[in-house]
């Protein structure tokens, strides 16, 4: 179908509610395009888009569709049929839980669902204390308040994998859009078959979470004061909960308390840009924090800025890991229960700073494919091997970090908890966070790093993504900015290059759509099409001796990319 056949589809099948919505979009060409150019894709990451109507768009009936996919999958494999479900503060997201229950339920699968808003790692504790075979989370992460997304996760509690992803996505496929429910959420919650899932699992999962602090008592010793801001979303009850478990002095950022799904103070709510902590810069300015910490709307990322010579100063999720990575690594060693064989885990965007502050505490450093998952996969390979006690530490560069096996997914709740501890131990030794992080530079060098973002628009976006990623590969740059390409590593054959001699190896990873440039001792640059949007990204490392060398490097490797990027 394309996108006029399938918008009358809908015209003649949708109910007479969704009829006047449907005219609207009838009377804008570039509108029915976007809400029915395309069907929306499920993949490991389950499905994201804008709500409303049409193929292309998340409403009641394509989030029930999905359901009945994951429903259809669940019941031809040997799991158990159980789903735990979750949904964060935004615009339908209780709907849409209640939605996916229900279709779940009336399969015969038992669903408990949380009775209130919940973080994302929550939920990925719950689907493993649960015993279940699936759980479903109702996020759009840290995306603007017009998308929505169902994320959906396997029985260890880590995101769909790549096979599993594409029977349901096969399952979904063959469903038609409009078969109602054979029973509502309240009739099938009534029948015993949905849930709400039990409030010991909240105590739990704080309990399981304060296990894995390394030394709280310093926090309150150091009299640690911070400005937080849940931006609107679930970390507001459990981020607050660790602080005052702490002993934390908190000032919370008040307009964005309480849950609001416009987003109204923060239009895009990722706390990976700066303008995400701008109304805590204002309460800070009255109130002089030790530092300020904000949290995504469903609670898996988090982000930091120091007061700093009278300045703020916002880490980078490579600095901020890096940070916790030293400490935990630092602090365990002191207290001598580093276990041999230690193991810390990064994806293969996030700097390689950290392999150097891992040596030097004599741990390992295993890298990962983008995607949390991959984290949780090795996660898993150590618990099989019943050597959980050496996994340490795992993050990724976009703002996600993990401490413990009790989540498969980041937590910001256990980050924000160390980062008040590694904030009260330099607060000991009378520095901040950004003296803590100048004195890792100051002994592993300065690695600069920046990431990149290309927009595509329009819906020919998929075929230039392809085109970019063909040709970057086919027409390998011997040099860029005056450095030498001494490696290539696809990640799609699976390959390392080196181009010296031509040899190759395995990556010994998972086929990906991933391309890096090595730069030798200068650097690297890696780049993949966006797993969730309709974007390039492209991850620059730049490695100086000072920060002036290394700055310089960065925005002339930058600026020699532009001749291969998309006009």
């Amino acid at each position: 179908m394309d996108a006029l056949e399938r918008y009358e589809y809908w015209r003649k099948n949708a109910p007479a509610s969704y009829q006047k919505e449907l005219e609207a979009v009838g009377e804008d060409e570039l509108l029915l395009k976007g809400c029915f150019g395309d069907e929306l894709a499920f993949g490991t990451a389950g499905i994201r888009g804008i709500m409303g109507p049409g193929t292309n768009r998340l409403n009641e009936y394509t989030v029930r569709r999905t359901a009945q996919g994951v429903a259809k999958w669940l019941g031809g494999t040997d799991l158990p049929k159980r789903c735990a479900i979750g949904y964060d503060s935004r615009h339908n997201s209780r709907l849409y839980a209640e939605i996916c229950g229900a279709a779940l339920a009336e399969t015969g699968v038992k669903v408990y669902i949380y009775h209130e808003l919940c973080p994302t790692p929550m939920l990925s504790y719950a689907v493993r204390e649960l015993g279940c075979g699936c759980g479903i989370m109702v996020t759009a992460s840290h995306n603007a308040g017009i998308y929505n997304g169902i994320k959906c996760y396997g029985e260890d509690g880590c995101q769909m994998t790549d096979e599993p992803a594409a029977i349901v996505y096969n399952e979904i496929c063959a469903l038609p859009y409009f078969v109602p429910a054979k029973k509502s959420f309240h009739e099938l919650m009534s029948e015993g078959m949905i849930e709400n899932v039990p409030m010991s699992l909240w105590e739990a999962y704080y309990a399981r979470v304060w296990q894995e602090a390394l030394a709280p008592e310093r926090v309150a010793k150091a009299e640690l004061h911070v400005v937080y801001t849940p931006l609107h979303g679930t970390g507001n009850k459990p981020v607050r909960e660790m602080f005052r478990r702490l002993g934390v002095k908190v000032d919370v950022v008040a307009c964005q308390e309480l849950p609001d799904g416009d987003f109204t103070t923060c239009e895009y709510p990722n706390p990976e840009t700066d303008a995400a902590l701008n109304e805590s810069y204002k309460v800070a300015d009255r109130v002089y924090p030790d530092l300020i910490v904000g949290t995504d709307p469903d609670c898996d990322r988090v982000a930091i800025a120091v007061p700093h010579d009278g300045k703020y100063i916002k880490l980078s999720g490579n600095e901020l890991g890096c940070v916790l990575l030293d400490y935990i690594l630092r602090t365990r060693t002191e207290r001598g229960d580093l276990p041999e064989g230690a193991e810390a885990i990064r994806s293969i965007v996030s700097t390689p700073m950290a392999d150097k502050i891992a040596a030097k505490y004599g741990c390992k450093i295993v890298s990962v494919l983008t995607g949390f998952k991959y984290i949780g996969g090795e996660i898993l390979r150590l618990e099989g091997l019943g050597e959980e006690n050496k996994y340490i530490f795992g993050f990724e560069e976009s703002c996600g970090y993990l401490k413990g096996t009790y989540a498969r997914d980041k937590d910001a709740v256990i980050a924000s908890l160390l980062i008040c501890e590694a904030a009260a131990w330099a607060k000991e030794q009378g520095m901040d966070l950004v003296d803590y992080l100048n004195t890792l530079y100051a002994e592993h060098g300065c690695f600069a790093a920046k990431v990149q973002s290309i927009e595509l628009q329009g819906i020919t976006a998929n075929e230039v993504s392809k085109a970019f990623m063909s040709s970057i590969r086919e027409n390998t740059p011997a040099e860029i900015a005056g450095c030498k390409v001494t490696a290539t590593v696809d990640y799609l054959s699976g390959l390392r290059k080196c181009l010296a001699c031509g040899k190759t190896e395995p990556t010994g990873l998972p086929s990906s759509n991933v391309f890096t440039l090595e730069l030798g001792e200068q650097g690297k640059i890696i780049v993949r099409p966006s797993g969730t949007e309709p974007k390039i990204k492209l991850y620059y490392t730049a490695i100086g001796k000072t920060w002036d060398e290394a700055n310089a490097l960065l925005a002339a490797l930058q600026d020699a990319m532009k001749g291969f990027l998309p006009a």
